[in-house]
């Protein structure tokens, strides 16, 4: 996609979006406190309004292979997408969903990036689906797209966490290939929050996090793929009890853009888990370092049952996956 067309249409996403805020406002607020009201969630009302037929269209049994995969451009439904499957009163209840699971300050980034990263070309629209039924403990919600996957558990109100099956978040506002600082990024707030830490470690952890190598392939069967052994990086095990408290207050903020109670259930697995001990840190230099200003566009947190991959070149791809 050239330049100019790319810039038109983030001018139209922009405006689309600010409309999207202005309009939709009200009725997040009305479905959310439907919601709060109910003993369902706004995701349980969407699956509670289907007819037999778009259920047979979008829903999987709790075990399909699709459950765990993950790619930067993907669709659970491809031949089902969400303009052309759902009324408009279950659109309004996506989008709830949708935006229920991101915090009120980063909620209208996200969906600027969502609506830019269609090219305004209904082919690219998003494809939602279910995996199970209210009956298993495990019914999810999954919400897919350009540069974007979304899970939540469709009886949590609240909120249970990112353990279990990956989830996906990338963007290139203007230009594929990025320059230092990511400008219109949605997403560049974390590289940010991640060098902040970097910082903070010495110049003997700095370099041992510094890494050689290449970083993991993005092919879905193994770009969250966790290695027990020869771990690249910085060993967590050798950080001091404070620094590793500032590891994980550098995941939370980072996490920011997520619902809070997802990002409180993540970091208490990890910490019931103690799986503190066994995360490795690496960053990468050469191109991966973006205009070679040390200022690390892509890194990864990695452990036996966790990787955090953060990849800044030539745009923004992150994805997280944690064992449940």
């Amino acid at each position: 996609m050239n330049k100019i067309s790319r810039r038109n249409l983030l001018k139209s996403a922009s405006a689309s979006t600010a409309l999207l805020a202005a309009t939709q406002f009200d009725k997040f607020t009305n479905l959310v406190h439907a919601a709060e009201s109910s003993t369902d969630s706004l995701s349980m009302q969407l699956f509670k309004s289907l007819n037999d037929e778009q259920r047979e269209k979008i829903c999987l049994p709790v075990d399909h292979e699709k459950r765990y995969y993950i790619s930067n451009w993907w669709y659970i439904q491809p031949d089902h997408r969400i303009p052309t499957t759902f009324n408009k009163e279950q659109q309004e209840l996506i989008q709830a969903t949708f935006d229920s699971l991101h915090t009120p300050e980063h909620r209208a980034a996200v969906n600027k990036q969502v609506e830019g990263d269609q090219y305004g070309a209904a082919k690219n629209a998003p494809s939602i689906g279910f995996f199970g039924s209210p009956e298993d403990k495990d019914f999810e919600f999954i919400y897919t797209g350009h540069h974007v996957t979304r899970r939540c558990n469709v009886h949590s109100v609240a909120g249970q966490g990112f353990g279990g099956a990956p989830i996906f978040y990338g963007h290139f506002p203007d230009e594929f290939t990025e320059t230092k600082d990511h400008p219109g990024n949605a997403y560049w707030y974390q590289g940010k929050i991640f060098n902040e830490f970097v910082q903070s470690l010495d110049g003997k952890q700095q370099k041992k996090a510094l890494t050689s190598s290449k970083p993991r392939t993005e092919k879905p069967a193994s770009v969250i793929e966790m290695h027990k052994d020869n771990q690249a990086g910085l060993s967590c095990a050798s950080l001091s009890s404070d620094q590793q408290e500032l590891l994980l207050n550098t995941m939370a903020k980072m996490m920011g853009m997520f619902r809070k109670t997802d990002v409180d259930a993540t970091l208490d697995t990890i910490k019931k888990k103690k799986m503190i001990d066994q995360l490795h840190v690496s960053y990468y230099d050469g191109k991966f370092d973006v205009g070679s200003d040390q200022v690390w566009d892509t890194w990864q947190i990695e452990g036996p049952e966790m990787v955090w991959y953060y990849r800044g070149h030539p745009h923004i791809h992150s994805y997280f996956h944690l064992k449940s």
